[in-house]
């Protein structure tokens, strides 16, 4: 891990923040619902059953980034049934984050939230969190890239295109380390916020980051408490 100082951070023009996972913590099991409805989906779908499902959906998330691309390329799916589908969740496990959005709104830059999820699903995200008000300017959702979805450079552009930044001067905040290899190379500031909790229950390399992942150069900053790091940010000199 290249460690760079803190206040190199706090004053960056831009801030990227990943949403599933991050903004929230794994061990409300939001995304465990999502899971359970794209196996749902592509079960209902190709007419599979459940672990048929649930093995053709962990093939698609492996070989395309996604289990919407695979869903897409192989299928012809409409985009919008299946998002429309995998993001009608109970967001109450998700709660309210004062201490985050004092800590987000302390920091000078911009901030985006830049998932591979729908834009709806970000907006309900963030209302649950009371993150919803006075802190994010933009949503850039799977819709927004094309569906091309992280970590494709692809992806990438389509964000710092559209809302016309320096790579070089923003930070990108993530759960998962391989996001942060395109990230890396473009010339962001990376943090990864790690848990220990198995959320995705995916190969190795897909998995969410444990402590282990600060021997990655791609990797700047780590915590398992997003908060306290921006405050941290906010309050160096």
């Amino acid at each position: 891990m290249t460690t760079r100082p803190l206040y190199r951070l706090r004053d960056a023009h831009t801030w990227v923040f990943d949403l599933d996972n991050t903004l929230y913590p794994a061990e409300c099991d939001l995304f465990a619902q999502i899971d359970a409805r794209m196996t749902e989906f592509v079960g209902n779908y190709l007419g599979l059953g459940p672990d048929e499902a649930r093995a053709q959906q962990k093939h698609y998330y492996h070989t395309y980034g996604t289990t919407l691309s695979g869903m897409m390329k192989e299928h012809g799916m409409p985009a919008s049934a299946f998002l429309d589908y995998v993001h009608d969740l109970d967001y109450t496990p998700v709660v309210p984050a004062p201490r985050m959005k004092a800590a987000l709104q302390s920091l000078p830059g911009r901030k985006i939230v830049f998932t591979n999820g729908s834009v709806g699903h970000a907006e309900r995200t963030l209302k649950a969190l009371g993150l919803d008000e006075g802190v994010f300017s933009e949503l850039f959702g799977i819709e927004e890239t094309g569906y091309i979805p992280k970590p494709r450079r692809e992806a990438f552009d389509a964000l710092v295109d559209a809302h016309s930044f320096d790579p070089n001067d923003a930070v990108m905040v993530e759960d998962l380390s391989r996001n942060l290899v395109t990230a890396h190379a473009m010339g962001f500031s990376t943090v990864l916020v790690w848990s220990w909790k198995d959320w995705s229950h995916e190969p190795e390399g897909a998995r969410p980051a444990g402590p282990t992942a600060e021997t990655e150069d791609h990797v700047h900053h780590m915590t398992d408490d997003l908060t306290g790091f921006l405050e941290a940010v906010a309050a160096a000199s």
